[in-house]
């Protein structure tokens, strides 16, 4: 029986209609920015593995990283004891992130990044004697599966069956003074923002003015800014994070995907010492009750320091502005394209909207394109009538170029 049957006969995938979805491909082994099949075939990596490869696969530092690791430590509890992965990354990382953060709080991945950023800054205005509990988010935003994550994602299916249980956010077009009316009404404990490119939305760009007003209104209104970086955050959007595109500097940012170069899970919620002095006190009521068991993992750690050695041992952001000129050159033609909405890039992220009625996840065509695109051994999973094209940095110019002709081809 080959894996997909046994995979088919007891395993429960995400986003994923059980009855009606083709069988699952079973990977053996991964190298660079290619997958490889149980049955022999190759497939070029279009989406970083749900955004999160960076390097590409099985790189030899990262790997020796982790064994490295392995053979120290693999996991302590975090409450009351420390390691020197944890300590290192939080030093390195504050040392690459956008001056004025100052603390690193660790979970382990998107969501949780974000849900531990919420109940801060919840906490933060209740510690100061602030009763402040909303939110505003942006439409079309998507910023996780956990209950307050969803909360600040635009209704969709994804958050529609648990909208009884989700608390109520200010939703707002991506309209500065939509966005300051908002903030008008008051009791507002943080503006909520993926900076620059909105991801599982339907891959919206953004101009810098966009956020560099939302710094601007969040310092005029008194309150936070949080930045979700889970996607954009290290290289995607052509910067290390997407917010020095502005100049901005957020008092959270959220982090997690490509941290670890795509090998383990691993978040870190990142705030200012504003933030991070408002738990500080005898009241033990006071302190920020969250975590979890694998909080600062050791393994996850330490291969996302070995990571951030790539940026530099690599030219890994220069490798980013390569890709991005390959991605322009490649997709410009389609804009002329009859059923063609609009052509996006933006860093290593090359997109394509196609005109319909249906637009969204739902659009038929998806499921249709990701057939075809994996009959010519390319992995990419449009969002609908969103088609991206979101490899691995690692990605050689020439290996770029065979799938945006595929992408042009089946287009």
């Amino acid at each position: 029986m080959s894996l997909s049957d046994r995979d088919r006969a007891c395993v429960w995938h995400p986003y994923t209609q059980m009855q009606t979805a083709p069988p699952p491909i079973a990977i053996v082994r991964a190298e660079g920015v290619y997958l490889y099949t149980e049955g022999g075939r190759r497939i070029l990596d279009g989406i970083s593995s749900w955004w999160v490869n960076i390097h590409g696969h099985s790189h030899p530092k990262l790997n020796e990283a982790l064994a490295a690791q392995s053979r120290q430590l693999e996991h302590v509890i975090f409450a009351g004891f420390t390691h020197r992965p944890a300590v290192e990354l939080a030093e390195r990382l504050l040392e690459v992130l956008p001056a004025g953060l100052a603390r690193v709080f660790y979970s382990d991945n998107g969501s949780t990044a974000v849900e531990v950023a919420l109940k801060l800054a919840v906490q933060y205005w209740r510690n100061r004697g602030e009763d402040r509990r909303a939110f505003v988010a942006l439409d079309h935003s998507y910023h996780g599966d956990t209950f307050g994550a969803m909360s600040v994602s635009a209704e969709s299916a994804f958050t529609r069956p648990f909208a009884p249980l989700l608390f109520h956010v200010k939703h707002s077009a991506a309209k500065l003074e939509e966005i300051e009316s908002r903030l008008r009404e008051g009791q507002v404990a943080a503006v909520l923002m993926e900076p620059m490119l909105q991801a599982a939305g339907g891959m919206l760009v953004w101009p810098k003015d966009l956020l560099a007003g939302v710094r601007e209104l969040c310092d005029r209104y008194e309150t936070l800014l949080i930045a979700d970086e889970v996607m954009t955050g290290f290289g995607r959007t052509g910067k290390m994070f997407a917010c020095e595109h502005a100049g901005v500097s957020p008092d959270i940012i959220c982090l997690s995907k490509a941290l670890t170069g795509g090998y383990l899970p691993l978040g870190a919620t990142v705030t200012t010492a504003a933030i991070y002095d408002a738990f500080l006190s005898d009241d033990r009521s006071r302190t920020f009750f969250h975590g979890h068991s694998y909080t600062a993992n050791p393994l996850a750690c330490a291969v996302a320091l070995a990571s951030l050695d790539l940026f530099r041992e690599e030219a890994t952001l220069e490798r980013v502005a390569n890709l991005e000129r390959w991605l322009r050159r490649g997709l410009e033609p389609l804009r002329a394209r009859p059923g063609v909405a609009d052509v996006r890039v933006i860093g290593g992220v090359g997109i394509v909207e196609l005109k319909s009625e249906r637009a969204g996840y739902f659009d038929e065509r998806g499921p249709r394109l990701s057939a075809a695109f994996l009959e010519r051994g390319l992995l990419l999973r449009p969002l609908g009538n969103v088609v991206y094209f979101m490899p691995p940095f690692a990605i050689t110019q020439e290996q770029a170029e065979w799938a945006l002709e595929q992408m042009r081809d089946i287009l």
